[in-house]
């Protein structure tokens, strides 16, 4: 109802899209004599004509330039390509992305050497830990417990046991003969 009373407020309407001008401009233009409104409706549907011709001409355009690039090899997908290549292009030669570039460039230069001290820092504090006489206590009863849990394997052992040792060659021994390989049951 109040979008009602706006509309009846204003001196002049405007046409809708849609709408036929031609009929709505007697309507809102009442100060100009019937010759001059004539005169203007011939204008208007002159115009609205070559409006219409020129939407035609665009359009047979349109159909001219798709059957070119299709002549031509050229898809959609190629002239998305090259406008990519050439948006990078732009990109990537603005001043703003060569700074950004250099700032970034500087950044990951100063990571790089932080992790690095970093990295040395902590290697020289684990070699003075190793070299401390706690560590080497710690280190030594380690040792000591590892051979007691683990005694060594003297190498006939291991040749008894048909394990090969990486200088000795592998033993291999024959199966029993059973009595079916033999011919005879026993």
């Amino acid at each position: 109802m109040e979008d009602a009373d706006q509309g009846a407020q204003r001196p002049e309407s405007l046409a809708e899209v849609g709408e036929d001008a031609v009929t709505t401009v007697g309507q809102s233009v009442p100060a100009l004599t019937e010759q001059e409104q004539e005169e203007l409706r011939e204008e208007l549907a002159k115009v609205e004509d070559e409006i219409l011709t020129l939407s035609h001409v665009l359009a047979a355009k349109e159909k001219q330039v798709v059957e070119m690039k299709r002549k031509l090899g050229i898809t959609s997908l190629n002239e998305l390509k090259q406008n990519l290549t050439k948006g990078w292009q732009e990109v990537t030669t603005s001043a703003a992305y060569k700074k950004t570039s250099e700032t970034l460039s500087q950044a990951g230069q100063k990571a790089t050497a932080a992790f690095s001290s970093v990295g040395s820092a902590i290697s020289r504090k684990l070699e003075d830990v190793r070299n401390t006489p706690t560590f080497k206590s710690f280190e030594e009863k380690v040792d000591t417990l590892k051979t007691k849990i683990s005694p060594t394997v003297s190498q006939g052992d291991l040749e008894e046991e048909g394990i090969a040792t990486p200088t000795s060659d592998p033993v291999v021994t024959q199966p029993e003969a059973s009595p079916i390989q033999d011919g005879q049951l026993h």
